[in-house]
C-alpha cells in the first residue's frame, strides 16, 4: 500500500522545515534501491528533503518520536534529498530533524494502523536564521582545572550519540569563563577544558579531526558578569555545529580565543 499525500499537516511548523504531502511520484526514490520494507507491524516513511531553490538537501537525518519517547531516525538523507526509516504502525509521531541538542518539532504524522504502508511525505526546507550554539548544561570541571566531573558525561553524550548519527558533521567546541582572574589565564584554561571535552567524545569513537577546540576565556560572555549566579552562567562549554562556508564569505569577526584543532 502506499499512502501519498495522506498525511494531515499539523498546525505548527518549525523555523527550518515545513511538512507537505509529497508530490514526488509512486515511484520516486532516492539515489539507491530502498532498503526496507513495510510490513503487518511496520510501516516504511520515505521522505523527501528539499530547497524550493536549490533542490534536495543531503545530510540531513529526520527523527520520528512516539509517545513512549522511542525515537526512530532515517540516515543521511542522499543526492535525492531522501531518508527512510520503518516505524510501528498505530501511532502518532513528532517529525523532528536531528541537531545538536535535540530537533524543532517541525509536524506530527499519524499511521494507522493498515498493514505494509509505504508513507511519502516531502519536508519543504525554509533557509532559517543561524542556530545558536549547544550550550552543554551541566557539564563542569574541578575548580582550576581541566578535569570533567563524572555527573557531566551525560551531557557529553548528547554530542557523541549526534555525532555517531551525522556521519558528515563537523562541530566548534568552545570553551567560557566568567570575568575572574587574568584574562590570559582564563582563556588557556577555557581551552584546555574545550579539548578535555574533545578527548572525552574521541574516547568514545568520535574522529578527532572532525571536532576543532577554541578557549575564548571571559571574551563572550552569555550574560552580564555582575551576580554569582550570572558569572555561574558564563563559566560554559558551547558546541556548534559548523557549516561549509558560503561562497565569497568573510566568515563572522568577534573575540578572538586561543584555538586548537
Amino acid at each position: 500500500m502506499i499512502a501519498v499525500g495522506t498525511m494531515a499537516l499539523a498546525s505548527r511548523d518549525a523555523g527550518e522545515f515545513q511538512l507537505r504531502d509529497s508530490d514526488a511520484p509512486k515511484g520516486a526514490r532516492g539515489a539507491t534501491k530502498s532498503k526496507i520494507v513495510p510490513t503487518k507491524t511496520e510501516a516504511a516513511m520515505k521522505f523527501f528533503v528539499i530547497d524550493k531553490e536549490k533542490g534536495p538537501i543531503k545530510d540531513v537525518i529526520i527523527c520520528l518520536t512516539a509517545p513512549t519517547s522511542t525515537q526512530y531516525c532515517t540516515g543521511e538523507t542522499d543526492a535525492e534529498g531522501y531518508g527512510e526509516v520503518l516505524v510501528p504502525v498505530g501511532q502518532k509521531y513528532d517529525v523532528t530533524y536531528l541537531s545538536l541538542g535535540g530537533g524543532d518539532i517541525a509536524t506530527s504524522v499519524t499511521v494507522t494502523n493498515e498493514p505494509k504502508q509505504n508513507i511519502k511525505l516531502t519536508l519543504r526546507y525554509k533557509r532559517p536564521p543561524a542556530r545558536p550554539p549547544f550550550v552543554l548544561k551541566g557539564v563542569s570541571f574541578d575548580t582550576g582545572t581541566a578535569n570533567i566531573r563524572r555527573e557531566s558525561l551525560s551531557r557529553l553524550d548528547l554530542v557523541v550519540d549526534f555525532m555517531e548519527r551525522r556521519k558528515s558533521a563537523t562541530v566548534e567546541i568552545s570553551g567560557h569563563t566568567d570575568n575572574v582572574g587574568k584574562a590570559k589565564a582564563n582563556k588557556a584554561l577555557s581551552l584546555k577544558r574545550a579539548q578535555a571535552c574533545r578527548a572525552y567524545l574521541m574516547s568514545k569513537g568520535i574522529d578527532g579531526s572532525r571536532m576543532t577546540t577554541v578557549g575564548y576565556g571571559g571574551d563572550r560572555p552569555a550574560v552580564p558578569n555582575d551576580t554569582a549566579e550570572n558569572r555561574e552562567t558564563n563559566r560554559r562549554i558551547e558546541v556548534i555545529e559548523v557549516l561549509p562556508p558560503a561562497a565569497g564569505a568573510n566568515g563572522a569577526k568577534g573575540a578572538k580565543g586561543a584555538k586548537s584543532e
